[in-house]
């Protein structure tokens, strides 16, 4: 089903990028200089679907590691956590064997052999 879900919506976003594509392939000049509109520095020519996609790449990789920054501080609080489950297990399989030992009363016998 989920499958089915992803393809209905990437088709017509693959669709879109290629009409896209082809539509614009018309080079337009990058200018990169934002003091000198008629003699850019820095400037590149590139078709305007090849802008675009680029524009779109660097935006999802941006707000990926924006994300994956701001998450840190849940990911510590979580490896904490999972520490600390893990040592509150362990806490109580030692207090239950400890407990079935007591209810068998091979806890109750001293060393001397005598019940307490």
């Amino acid at each position: 089903m989920t499958g089915f879900i992803k393809a209905l919506i990437l088709v017509p976003i693959g669709f879109v990028i290629i009409l896209l594509a082809i539509a614009n392939r018309t080079p337009i000049v990058i200018s990169l200089d934002p003091f000198s509109a008629q003699a850019p520095l820095i400037s590149f020519t590139a078709p305007l679907w090849l802008t675009l996609l680029v524009a779109l790449a660097i935006g999802v990789i941006v707000g990926g590691v924006a994300a994956w920054l701001v998450q840190g501080k849940h990911r510590k609080l979580e490896r904490q956590y999972k520490r600390e489950c893990d040592s509150l297990r362990k806490e109580v399989e030692s207090t239950r064997e400890a407990a079935r030992t007591r209810q068998d009363g091979t806890a109750l016998i001293g060393q001397d052999g005598a019940r307490p």
